[in-house]
């Protein structure tokens, strides 16, 4: 008597299709991951020019006010205020501040001019642009610092 088996096909089509769903659904998930690196890197270098603009911003105010006879205080900005950043650096938070030193110059190195016993002031410049939530994954922030010599 002639036993008839059925059905193996069908066990070996779902197992096929189980196997290529899983192997879909991974891709998928690889792929939003790799996106969504590429778009946190982007955020980085975008904070990074932020944070740059705030010491550029903050050295041309240490410039313009040379020859003060106290120094230039410590200044705060962010994208509230007029003087906010324009284009793509908009949605970024950036804080600027100026800390100022003065020494008295004992050396005529390098040849600036000045002469021993001249007052100079130093100025440590920090620039910190954040964008996003603190806590959160989606978070980027960029820290420069700069320091200048008057």
């Amino acid at each position: 008597m002639k036993c008839k088996q059925r059905g193996f096909s069908l066990v070996s089509a779902i197992f096929l299709l189980v196997v290529l769903a899983g192997l879909g659904a991974a891709m998928v998930s690889f792929s939003t991951t790799q996106n969504q690196g590429l778009a946190m890197d982007a955020m980085g270098s975008r904070a990074y020019q932020a944070a740059s603009a705030g010491i550029e911003w903050a050295a041309y105010n240490v410039q313009t006010n040379v020859g003060m006879s106290a120094p230039v205080p410590t200044v705060v900005f962010a994208p509230s205020t007029p003087t906010a950043l324009a284009g793509n650096l908009s949605d970024f938070a950036v804080t600027v501040s100026i800390a100022a030193a003065s020494a008295v110059d004992d050396t005529d190195w390098p040849p600036d001019g000045s002469t021993v016993g001249d007052v100079v002031w130093s100025y440590d410049i920090t620039a910190s642009a954040v964008w996003g939530t603190a806590g959160t994954e989606n978070r980027v922030e960029r820290v420069l610092n700069a320091k200048m010599r008057e």
